[in-house]
């Protein structure tokens, strides 16, 4: 009786099953999916080569706003993260609305990942539907989710992997090109600034036929591709050594950010002019798919570059989109298992399996996400666009919640006499800063034709608002 009782018990908690190498791939993962290889398409012809700056301050921003949550995370490694320290510090419907959004936010995530998914597919077979290519991901990735954190752990791990040894390959190999003069005759480090400047559409305004253009103008566009590096909160209830593992991951996230993302993107136009990259599909798979007819020659081999290496990169930008999506997965039912442990979303969701794989709050958060399904049968040309600037109102959202609970969080400690283990830096200074970019990223976004987005947040939170009391009503109720 006592061993069936431990048994049970064990079972309503989640299982430290995640290493160090699983943490430090995780929070790449999360960073490294569609917004780099397919958002910069829209972003490049809105900016051109000034993206790279502007990919590089939002990286800054995301770093910044990183080391809060990664602050709070280390003194209270717990389910539910960020959506914890708003309820714990900030107040019970901030708790209740930062948890729910974020949720909502990964169903949006993981409906822009399938969708991915399948432009990615059809480079190979045109004639496969959306729908069909991400009705399949959809089964594989949530039935990887529900063998173990483990075997999740273990897939993140490897899928991160390949994107991380194919993007330095293809930096170093992009140097290679550049550097020996067999990237053709347009690949030259000139082309950052020889065709307008490096500011070609200048920080913002309206092109001949009425389209807004400019740095600032990107700016939404960019800030999709950091979401996700919030995972490392996220899996500190499963981490093992959460204070020695998630200071690692959350510093090494500014690395990522210059090498991955800067690195990569100085390459991409440099190998070609910026004004022949276009929005229907990855730059990165374009590029080298151009350069097809080239050939080089390395230790007195001549190569042919031929289409191989378009597949092959086209390969890795699935694998990048499947990372995301299986991490996005894995990030809505912890947040939902947290919600239901708070008592702000129904018990059942904290139901574990005998793996300690919270199963309702996955099979639930797959029911949602299933919509994408529907939304690429309905309008595949319209949806990942549509489900884009979506995701970017929620993840402003959930960023601006995440620096506003820091600041209670500080304040409390402060009054507690408690000197934390892993301060940010220069508080309250990089809050501010933080709070008045992501502000003006919406601002930006209200004025260049994104307004639906910007509008829906007050909706959105009105709808938080009402739902929140039905639940606190609802509690009272069953309590009486």
């Amino acid at each position: 009786m006592e061993n069936l009782q431990e048994s049970t018990s064990n079972r309503k908690e989640l299982k430290r099953g995640l290493l160090n190498r699983h943490i430090q791939l995780i929070a790449l993962g999360g960073a490294i999916g569609t917004g780099l290889f397919l958002g910069i398409g829209p972003a490049a012809v809105m900016a051109g080569p000034a993206v790279v700056l502007g990919y590089a301050v939002a990286g800054l921003i995301a770093f910044l706003i990183m080391r809060q949550l990664g602050e709070m995370v280390v003194e209270e490694p717990v389910s539910g993260s960020f959506s914890h320290f708003a309820y714990k510090y900030w107040g019970a419907f901030p708790g209740y609305a930062s948890g729910w959004n974020y949720w909502i936010l990964y169903i949006l995530v993981s409906m822009s990942e399938l969708t991915a998914i399948g432009i990615y597919v059809q480079f190979w077979w045109p004639e496969i539907p959306l729908w069909v290519s991400s009705l399949f991901f959809f089964l594989v990735i949530n039935a990887i989710n529900l063998a173990s954190v483990k075997i999740y752990g273990e897939a993140e791990f490897w899928f991160s992997i390949v994107k991380v040894v194919a993007i330095i390959a293809m930096i170093l190999f992009g140097a290679y090109l550049l550097i020996s003069g067999s990237g053709g005759e347009e690949a030259s480090i000139n082309n950052l600034w020889n065709d307008g400047g490096f500011f070609p559409k200048g920080l913002f305004g309206v092109d001949e036929e009425g389209r807004y253009q400019g740095l600032l103008t990107a700016m939404a566009l960019i800030m999709f591709s950091f979401g996700g590096l919030e995972l490392i909160g996220i899996t500190a209830a499963e981490a093992e050594n959460p204070e020695k593992n998630i200071p690692k991951a959350t510093n090494q996230v500014i690395y990522r950010i210059l090498i991955f993302y800067v690195g990569a993107l100085i390459i991409l136009f440099s190998l070609s002019p910026w004004r022949e990259i276009t929005t229907g599909s990855s730059p990165f798979v374009a590029v080298f798919d151009t350069l097809k007819g080239f050939e080089f020659s390395l230790f007195g081999t001549t190569f042919y570059f031929t289409s191989i290496i378009a597949n092959v990169l086209n390969m890795i930008v699935l694998t990048a989109a499947l990372s995301v999506y299986n991490s996005s997965v894995y990030s809505n039912s912890r947040m939902l298992y947290g919600l239901a442990k708070q008592g702000n979303a129904p018990k059942v969701l904290s139901q574990l399996n005998k793996n300690h794989v919270p199963v309702m709050a996955i099979l639930v958060s797959a029911i949602f996400a299933a919509i994408c399904i529907v939304v690429n049968k309905l309008i595949p040309e319209e949806a990942l666009g549509i489900l884009m600037s979506l995701v970017v109102s929620s993840l402003i959202i959930n960023w601006i919640m995440i620096s506003i609970t820091h600041l209670f969080f500080r304040k409390a400690k402060r009054a507690e006499q408690i000197v934390t283990k892993f301060p940010t830096f220069l508080y309250p200074v990089t809050n501010y800063i933080c709070l008045l970019f992501l502000v003006g990223v919406l601002v930006v976004m209200w004025l260049t034709g994104m307004k639906t987005p910007v509008e829906l947040i007050p909706v959105w939170l009105v709808l938080l608002y009402v739902s929140y009391l039905l639940v606190k009503r609802n509690t009272k109720v069953k309590n009486m």
